[in-house]
């Protein structure tokens, strides 16, 4: 069977990428269409040879802007349509905004893992374009991303029905989509790395100090986690980077230390040492989570989004309830590592392996080929 793969941008590394990288595995013959690709970036996940780019690429501009993709976002649902997939079996798509528009017309058959119907087109609209009318500049861009939004929305609801099966990353993804695009689905979730899984978790000293891993974007907020650390006098380490990280940086007090980019090894020592883990953005699933109880520590989380279905609350972690630092200050209080099983965490994260992940893709597969 020949199979292509479909991802809309390979231009950072992120969760998404991560079961991208899951599926080119599991076929390694398959190509890798995407509208824009970042070789620098993802060039030891996703060699150029196998990656097939759009001609949005824009080799020319400079580094900063030639993968922006802000900049060809009217552009991209009439890119995707141009594929060709006619020499395929199967196309296999992961989508977050565009992949799943891809033209097929039922050969090759088109089957699509949804990350999410996009997040700026829905649910986030009215916070997008709240914080793009800020600034000298702000009535413009607002003006000019409603009409985007509004003509993107339409086209995003049409192609929703060109998939033949449609998989859901969660049931907060899937409950989305039927909201949405008026279509069912089932529920995969996305798969931790096995490194996370391979060996016993070793018990480490707890470190006095919670451990918040991101991409230090705007709405992951972890300025929440910063702000209750702060009052509190809480020890906070922060890994990862990001846009956000010159605002985060004027926002944390003496306590909060932000690491910057830390190697998997050394993120699997901090996962282990910390007290606990702090998720305090909403997603749609979330890995960290899963990381950090594959480590053998609890989770502190939003009680929204994908964080209800991994996390068993008094088992493997708690909730804060709003998102505010009074809210999760009230969690973080009382908390004691001491009342959670590093045993019980590690046992529910092996609910999301990779195997599980990958038998659950081939039976998706085996049942739309066969039907």
């Amino acid at each position: 069977m020949k199979v292509a793969l479909v991802h809309e941008l390979l231009t950072m590394k992120g969760g998404a990428e991560k079961v991208l990288r899951v599926l080119a595995d599991m076929f390694p013959e398959a190509p890798i269409y995407t509208l824009l690709y970042d070789e620098k970036k993802l060039g030891d996940w996703f060699s150029k040879e196998r990656v097939r780019t759009s001609a949005l690429q824009y080799r020319w501009l400079p580094a900063p802007f030639r993968y922006n993709h802000h900049l060809c976002l009217k552009k991209f649902p009439a890119t995707v349509e141009t594929w060709d997939f006619s020499e395929f079996d199967l196309v296999i798509s992961a989508s977050s905004a565009f992949a799943h528009g891809i033209i097929t017309n039922g050969k090759p058959r088109h089957l699509c893992y949804i990350h999410s119907p996009a997040r700026y087109l829905w649910d986030r609209t009215h916070d997008v374009l709240e914080r793009a009318g800020r600034g000298v500049l702000g009535k413009l861009r607002r003006k000019y991303l409603e009409r985007t939004f509004h003509k993107l929305r339409i086209w995003d609801s049409e192609a929703a029905d060109r998939p033949d099966t449609l998989i859901a990353a969660s049931q907060e993804v899937q409950r989305r989509i039927e909201l949405y695009w008026r279509r069912q689905s089932d529920v995969i979730y996305p798969p931790i790395d096995d490194f996370w899984l391979q060996s016993p978790v070793e018990q480490s000293p707890v470190g006095n100090y919670y451990l918040v891993v991101s991409t230090l974007v705007p709405y992951k907020r972890i300025d929440v986690a910063i702000e209750a650390c702060t009052q509190l006098k809480l020890p906070l380490k922060i890994a990862g980077t990001g846009p956000d990280e010159r605002r985060l940086k004027s926002l944390a007090g003496p306590t909060v230390e932000l690491l910057g980019y830390v190697t998997d090894e050394e993120l699997k020592a901090l996962y282990s040492g910390a007290t606990a883990t702090i998720f305090p953005g909403e997603e749609d699933f979330g890995l960290v989570p899963v990381e950090s109880m594959a480590c053998g520590t609890p989770v502190i989380a939003l009680r929204k989004g994908g964080a209800l279905e991994t996390i068993v609350e008094g088992v493997t972690g708690t909730f804060f309830d709003e998102l505010t630092a009074a809210s999760l200050m009230n969690v973080l209080k009382d908390f004691s590592k001491a009342s959670f099983d590093t045993a019980a965490c590690r046992a529910q994260a092996e609910k999301f392996s990779h195997q599980k992940f990958e038998e659950q893709i081939r039976r998706a597969v085996e049942n739309l080929t066969n039907a």
